[in-house]
């Protein structure tokens, strides 16, 4: 198990193979005092229009940076989320880009608990990754 910061959230993981992937079984939280429940966040830019279409990677991050917009909007950080929910369109495409949520959620100190699901399609045509997150205080 690992613990992170002062926040108290601790993974729960009786495995090692998801490790490599970057998250967690499961996040226990102590004592939580304040909860976000994000919605999906995608690669939109400031006026709802697709950014990076076609490219995987380059989506993924855009929809972290609006995910990390949002919690910051919130008054919380990416080391308080606890669980995430990713839908992508080409899980293959995903797994080629997956470096970057793994360095994303590294820096926090704690695998976040997360689940990957292959979907036919978003909201927007052009969309290939969408983000749910919980965030905990």
């Amino acid at each position: 198990m690992t613990t992170s910061r002062a926040t108290s959230h601790t993974a729960v993981s009786p495995w090692t193979w998801q490790d490599p992937l970057g998250f967690a079984q499961a996040v226990a939280v102590d004592e939580p005092r304040r909860l976000l429940v994000c919605a999906g966040q995608a690669a939109v830019d400031s006026e709802g229009r697709v950014v990076c279409p076609g490219d995987m990677g380059g989506q993924l991050d855009a929809a972290l940076d609006n995910l990390e917009t949002v919690l910051t909007a919130g008054g919380f950080e990416m080391g308080d989320v606890v669980q995430l929910r990713l839908y992508v369109t080409d899980i293959a495409a995903y797994f080629a880009a997956q470096q970057r949520f793994i360095n994303r959620f590294a820096a926090r100190g704690i695998p976040v608990a997360a689940s990957l699901l292959g979907v036919t399609g978003l909201a927007l045509p052009d969309l290939l990754v969408e983000v749910e997150a919980l965030a905990v205080r």
